[in-house]
């Protein structure tokens, strides 16, 4: 088709910049183009941008464990833990440093700030660490500092447990068999594109076990060190050189050749370690296996992972399998390199997995995946951008039919532009998809539609004003009418949103792509609306008749003018109406903000999501065997199998389960010890189930906080976090002058939680008295020693070898994939009490056995507690969770305040409280300071409040550029407030709580509604300035812009509709419906009333 000349008047020089971008881009055929590469460039940015559940959080944290063995925890804390947190502190970057001082142990952990690079974050820690070497003195004991960074990327994307049921008569594959398997798996798995770290969880590891008998060691006259050197001896082969070999037969060109001579043999089978000679007893040779029982197969392990079915389990056929049944596991876990697709990693690790399905893994070894968060990231992903294409569609069909089809055409193609290329600049900027940049594009949808509205609503005015005139004459009047207050108040919005990004903390970056996002595609949005959508405008909108009506308005449009004037006429004839007004308005903004003041509305961080996962931390009394807490956690899981949501669960005795993001930060992964237990619960998909995966923990946590108390173990019910985790949700870290006073006060503290209404999960750093893990100290006689010439290292070694084993030897069998130590140590049934072990012989100078309890005096005692610092001051942790209705840590701190008098310790004054920092001073009193969640609030609704009031002055300062008044902006946001008579009552009526999402939307709602503002206030001053009467002008406004102040904000509110349902983003939601619903109403009348009542009886404002 032809292309339209362009009228002269185009190119007047009376247009603003907005009228000179739709003349330039109305006829131009470049303007197709660009709209092309837009498109092409969204489709792109979805092809290629990876996915994930949750947005990248760069937080880099790293445990330094330097060992001290022997060092009781004050030596520990004293002599290790303290130097090494000043020489920590030099670090630049750092957040905190904390350590946790055990007997033989310094446990450091050093968080960096957020945002710090993981590379250069290291790259700090190993400089600062091997430049100051010298700050452990070299005869101390104590060994080198080995570093674990740990990161965002060390959560595993993929989980998958290996078991097998009894099948045929048989039992179930054991564990050891299992971790052969997982093994062969590893190396599999390590090869999928994207892949950063394979691991196995639970297995006992092979080993060929020498389970010594002391007592036909003393009668053949060995020790367990001769054995050590024995094994080590035997087991060496080595090239010795070459010599020459003369040649049979005279082979032509030499007589010889080299021959390689090599000399030793390794040990390759538990029958070579048990033919060795360790000894000569009465003239014959001793072996080691008349000293010792030797066998191959599993080790002595601290650990036990294994399987249950689940009721909700999926039926397989296989009738052996039954629901609560406990089965041997282990368990695979898969990390991703950081800026890998998740979606792409898991799905390519699934499809490997089922290609060595009666392969590697027998057809009887089932693989269940236990977490598949590339799988749940890719289904959250498609459903959101479902949704984000219905909502985009709500939007057009909701302009078609306020202004046609042809424009909902319009107005739709700039919607979808400016989606796609607000998706490539996001992915341009570094983010991901993931629910959060996702949820951005929804909640952004009835924002970024508002410039196209605006145009294109102006365009179909003009168009009734002036019927005939054509088109391409009409555009840019039309769209430069309209350009000034648009430009405006996208640049609002904008100012609005922003400074959100700044915020701190961990919230800062999960929530950040909600502002970047949403102001990429604000400003895009404006763009096409000024060039893609005049040209559209100029090809699809229908041309007037010059024979219709001039300026005729008809439909709606035509009953603005009565209405209003009905409605705005007795305000602006009465000044006490106004006031009544005034009154009224004041009166339903006190009673909005008093429903959080009487908990109608719950103020809460973040509420929990509907996962499919939870995970149930268990405590033992200290000392407990590994196998009393296995059985304690099977009862559990007895239980909770018979629940008709759960899938499966997986329990880790003595071993750390997958970490989560949460279990990063809390260090789940170094719960190791034999009294430390996890079970993995895993629910079936949402979809499934009635209750979400919070009121399921609720349900089930008083029966599981029952049977653990039958074994007196604490447990934790633990939830994924819908945001940035904290080591819990209530958490009062208590410092004082000294250790003991300290710990008596957490002690007390900790009682005054469990007697606290609805609060749960109360646990402390600090170990009972009571239950304090016993402890046996063998005191070397030294003198005795010393006479015999038994050094005291080699007791030490002895008595460590025989209670936690020493690998004198590894088997060369050429079968094995990973090593196969050959373990010195006493039966298990030999390490029960301290008979056999002082039995143990050793060796004297003159060659005389001399038994272990001649050489030690036993004294009973128990375990030292750890020692805890944070940023250098000596501190303790007492933690809880809330339940009940308001479900929100906050209101359990209000509640426990109540009782901080009575925790107080007999005469030391009043117990203080911090709520921000440290004590300046822990040594003049004990106090409180309050952490966890309420630290995290405070951090994220004080940034956000600052950001709040950063966008109002910025919003203030556009609006003074544009208008050249000090007053007018003060009117134009004088509705801000507004928007909280529809926020908190919407809250209130749908039962939600008021989170960090909504105060989101508040944030964004300024924006809003100061559009609305400026659009009526520019037209007033337009008209006015055209000649009309100012009472009639102020009518006007609101007559003639209600249609598109209504559309846009009815735009904005279904986008919002569609993330109503997340449980994490209805806050928003609600927010953003109800606010703009009451605030668009309100201010279609506030803004005329106040507008007059500041200007009227001057001519210009």
């Amino acid at each position: 088709m032809d292309t339209p000349t362009p009228s002269p008047i185009d190119a007047s020089p009376r247009l603003g910049i907005a009228g000179r971008m739709a003349a330039a881009f109305q006829a131009n055929a470049i303007t197709p183009l660009l709209a092309l590469v837009a498109l092409l460039l969204g489709l792109f940015a979805v092809l290629v941008t990876p996915r994930e559940e949750e947005p990248q959080i760069n937080v880099t944290m790293a445990n330094v464990l330097i060992p001290f063995p022997g060092a009781s925890a004050a030596d520990v804390q004293a002599l290790v833990a303290r130097p090494a947190e000043q020489v920590l502190g030099q670090i630049a970057g750092i957040e905190h440093t904390s350590s946790v001082s055990r007997p033989g142990l310094a446990l450091l952990t050093v968080q960096f700030s957020v945002g710090v690079p993981r590379t250069e974050a290291l790259v700090r820690l190993y400089d600062v660490l091997n430049a100051n070497q010298d700050w452990l003195p070299a005869g101390l004991g104590a060994l080198a500092p080995v570093v674990k960074p740990k990161g965002i990327d060390d959560v595993p994307v993929l989980a998958v447990t290996l078991w097998s049921p009894a099948a045929d008569g048989a039992g179930p594959t054991s564990a050891l068999e299992l971790e052969r398997i997982a093994r062969g798996i590893e190396v599999e798995l390590k090869r999928v594109p994207g892949s950063r770290e394979v691991q196995t969880l639970g297995g006992p590891g092979q080993a060929v076990q020498v389970e010594l008998d002391p007592d036909r060691m003393r009668e053949r006259g060995v020790d367990l060190m001769r054995l050590r050197e024995t094994l080590s001896a035997a087991n060496l082969a080595m090239p010795a050189g070459a010599v020459l070999e003369p040649r049979e037969g005279g082979v032509a060109g030499g007589g010889s050749r080299l021959l390689t001579v090599e000399t030793g043999e390794f040990l390759r089978s538990a029958e070579d370690v048990g033919a060795l000679v360790v000894g000569v007893h009465a003239g014959k040779p001793v072996y080691l296996r008349e000293v010792a029982q030797i066998r191959e197969g599993s080790a002595q392990s601290p650990r036990q992972v294994w399987t249950t079915p689940g009721a909700a389990a999926v039926t397989t056929g296989d009738a052996s399998a039954q629901v609560g049944a406990v089965y041997p596991a282990v368990t695979l876990t898969l990390t991703k390199k950081p800026g890998a697709n998740a979606v792409d990693v898991a799905a390519a690790a699934r499809a490997r997995l089922d290609a060595l399905r009666n392969t590697l893994v027998p057809a009887e070894v089932r693989m269940d995946i236990t977490r598949d968060y590339g799988l749940t990231a890719g289904e959250k992903a498609a459903k959101l951008i479902q949704k984000l294409a219905f909502a985009t569609g709500s939007v057009i069909a909701l302009v078609g039919l306020a202004l046609g089809r042809r424009e909902a055409v319009i107005v739709g193609a700039a919607v979808i532009l400016t989606l796609t290329a607000t998706l490539f600049a996001s992915w341009a900027w570094g983010y991901t998809l993931n629910r959060v940049s996702l949820f951005a594009l929804i909640f952004s949808i009835g924002i970024l539609v508002d410039d196209a509205i605006v145009v294109v609503e102006n365009i179909h005015r003009h168009q009734q004003l002036h019927p005939g005139q054509p088109l391409l004459q009409i555009i840019p009047g039309a769209v430069d009418e309209v350009g000034g207050p648009t430009i405006l108040a996208t640049l609002t919005v904008i100012a609005a949103l922003l400074p959100m990004a700044f915020v701190s903390g961990l919230m800062g970056p999960y929530m950040a792509p909600i502002p970047i996002n949403a102001s990429l595609g604000m400003a895009i949005s404006l763009a096409i609306a000024f060039s893609v959508t005049p040209w559209l405008a100029a090809r699809l909108m229908k041309q007037h008749d010059a024979h219709t009506a001039h300026a005729t308005p008809t439909g709606l449009a035509a009953k603005l003018p009565a209405f209003f004037t009905r409605v705005l006429a007795p305000f602006l004839a009465s000044a006490r109406k106004r006031w009544l007004l005034a009154g009224g308005i004041a009166a339903a903004l006190l009673l909005s903000v008093g429903l959080a003041g009487v908990q109608w509305v719950v103020l809460k961080m973040l509420p929990f999501d509907n996962k499919s996962e939870f995970q149930v931390v268990v405590e033992m009394p200290a000392g407990t065997p590994r196998e009393d807490t296995a059985a304690a956690l099977q009862a559990m899981g007895a239980y909770l199998a018979q629940q008709p949501e759960v899938r499966d669960l997986q329990g880790y005795a003595g071993a750390a389960s997958p970490i989560t993001f949460n279990g990063l930060v809390r260090q789940y992964n170094l719960r190791a010890d034999a009294e430390q237990g996890d079970l993995q619960v895993n629910l079936v998909d949402k979809a499934h189930r009635h209750d979400q995966s919070h009121a399921i923990a609720q349900r089930l946590r008083p029966e599981l906080e029952r049977i653990g108390a039958t074994w007196g173990a604490r447990v934790q019910v633990v939830e994924v976090p819908p945001g940035p985790p904290v080591l819990s949700p209530l958490v009062a870290e208590v410092y004082g002058p000294d250790e003991a006073g300290r710990q008596q006060l957490a002690l007390r503290l900790a009682e005054a939680f469990r007697a606290t209404p609805d609060i749960v999960g109360v646990d402390t750093s600090v170990k009972d008295p009571s239950a304090a893990a016993p402890r046996a100290f063998l005191r070397i006689d030294r003198s005795r020693a010393e006479s015999l010439g038994i050094p005291v290292a080699v007791i030490a070694q002895t008595v460590h070898g025989a209670l936690s084993g020493v690998d004198a030897a590894y088997l060369h069998d050429g079968r094995s994939s990973r090593a196969v130590p050959v373990r010195l140590q006493l039966p298990l049934d030999a390490q029960v009490g301290l008979d056999t072990l002082l039995r143990l012989p050793l060796r004297a100078a003159n060659g005389q056995l001399v038994p272990l309890s001649a050489l030690v005096r036993v004294e009973r005692g128990v375990i030292d507690r750890p020692l805890y610092t944070k940023d250098l001051q000596g501190v303790s942790y007492v933690i809880g969770d809330m339940a009940g209705q308001l479900d929100s840590p906050l209101y359990g701190l209000a509640a426990i305040r109540s009782r901080l008098a009575e925790a107080a310790l007999p005469g030391t004054g009043e117990l203080g409280e911090w709520w921000i920092r440290q004590p300046a001073d822990p040594y003049r009193q004990y106090a409180i300071k309050w952490d966890g969640e309420w630290q995290v609030t405070y951090e994220t609704f004080r940034d956000m409040g600052a950001a709040y009031g950063v966008g109002l002055v910025l919003i203030y300062l556009l609006v003074v550029a544009q208008f050249r008044s000090y007053v007018t902006p003060l009117v134009i946001m004088a509705p801000i407030p507004l928007t909280i008579i529809g926020v908190m009552p919407g809250h209130a009526l749908l039962g939600a709580q008021f989170t960090a999402t909504s105060m989101i939307g508040m944030i964004a709602l300024a924006g809003i509604i100061v559009r609305n503002s400026i659009l009526l206030v520019d037209f007033i001053e337009l008209q006015v300035a055209q000649g009309m009467a100012f009472a009639e002008a102020v009518v006007q406004s609101a007559a003639v812009r209600a249609q598109p102040i209504v559309l846009t904000g009815l735009a904005a509110m279904v986008g919002a509709f569609f993330i109503l349902d997340d449980p994490i983003f209805n806050g928003l939601a609600i927010t953003l419906i109800f606010g703009i619903a009451v605030s668009t109403l309100l201010t279609l009348v506030v803004i005329p009333v106040l507008y007059f009542t500041v200007f009227n009886n001057r001519s210009q404002p």
